[in-house]
């Protein structure tokens, strides 16, 4: 079986804890020990978020005036590199010595008429005060939105619409390999209004579950994976009458309401990829991936049988 498995930010990084390489090495190795027995049976692709980290160069970068602030996609791009790294050498310290890994790159497509772009709303870098977004805004262009007391750069999160690198990702999985890719949903690029001949990286961020729903799609997997920190979707969380839901329907899933900034993507996620003929999606806790591919544990989307 192939499977995606996108991993949330709990596995790289919980909340409240500092963003040192040796504490997200020591979540990665944690998560590693859930995934290797899924890479031992199965095609496995990794993707995985990567927004505390982008913060974080974005904040370092910002403490250096000498040269402009790097572009979010090549902070992207550094990010990718670094998880990928990590990610490959936990695994390997566990699996047997002949399964390969490989770390792509991954450019995605957005699209520049995306309603995204007239309505940035996803949060990226450090805090600043009013009077230091109007200089930001004045010489970058930057729009602001209040976050708490402080103020944060905003940018656009357009829908993925391709990934550029599937081929060589489809080669690496022929050969057996374990492909980690489309981290933090993938380096945000667009081709020049008027010219197709151009691809320009993108001031944007890609929603990680969406753009792994799409990577399952177009690879041909079976499974989609979204390990995250709860063990499924539930109705009226938080109250005494939340329910975990097991088993649903694309389309009844659709009837209810969940948070934009939590469950609201990987919902969206699960819908489109659950939604095709034979495939399946599941939302649940890491410490259950394999139990999740089994499918006796979390939130099984799919078509009925």
């Amino acid at each position: 079986m192939r499977i995606v498995v996108a991993l949330g930010g709990n596995a790289l990084i919980k909340r409240g804890q500092p963003l040192t390489a040796e504490i997200q090495r020591e979540n990665i190795r944690t998560a590693a020990l859930a995934l290797a027995p899924v890479a031992e049976k199965h095609e496995l692709i990794i993707s995985h978020g990567n927004g505390p980290q982008v913060g974080l160069l974005a904040l370092q970068s910002s403490c250096y005036t000498e040269v402009e602030s790097y572009p979010l996609d090549v902070l992207d791009a550094q990010t990718e590199g670094m998880i990928g790294y990590m990610i490959e050498q936990e695994l390997g310290n566990i699996l047997p010595e002949n399964i390969p890994f490989a770390t792509v790159l991954t450019m995605v497509e957005v699209d520049l008429n995306d309603k995204a772009f007239k309505n940035p709303t996803k949060f990226v870098g450090p805090v600043y005060t009013q009077n230091e977004t109007k200089k930001a805004e004045f010489e970058k262009g930057w729009t602001f939105k209040k976050d708490g007391n402080f103020w944060r750069r905003v940018v656009p999160s357009p829908e993925p619409k391709r990934i550029f690198e599937i081929r060589p990702i489809k080669w690496l999985l022929e050969k057996g390999t374990v492909v980690i890719c489309a981290g933090g949903g993938g380096i945000p690029t667009a081709f020049e209004e008027g010219n197709q001949n151009i691809l320009r990286g993108i001031e944007a961020v890609i929603d990680k579950d969406l753009a792994s729903a799409l990577l399952a799609s177009e690879t041909g997997a079976d499974l989609l994976v979204m390990a995250t920190d709860v063990d499924g979707v539930y109705l009226d969380w938080g109250t005494e009458k939340q329910k975990l839901i097991k088993d649903i329907t694309p389309e009844e899933l659709k009837k209810f309401s969940f948070p934009a900034g939590s469950m609201g993507p990987k919902i969206t996620a699960a819908s489109n990829f659950g939604g095709q003929k034979g495939k399946r999606a599941v939302i649940g806790a890491l410490s259950d991936i394999e139990k999740m591919v089994e499918g006796t544990a979390g939130t099984n989307v799919k078509l009925q049988d």
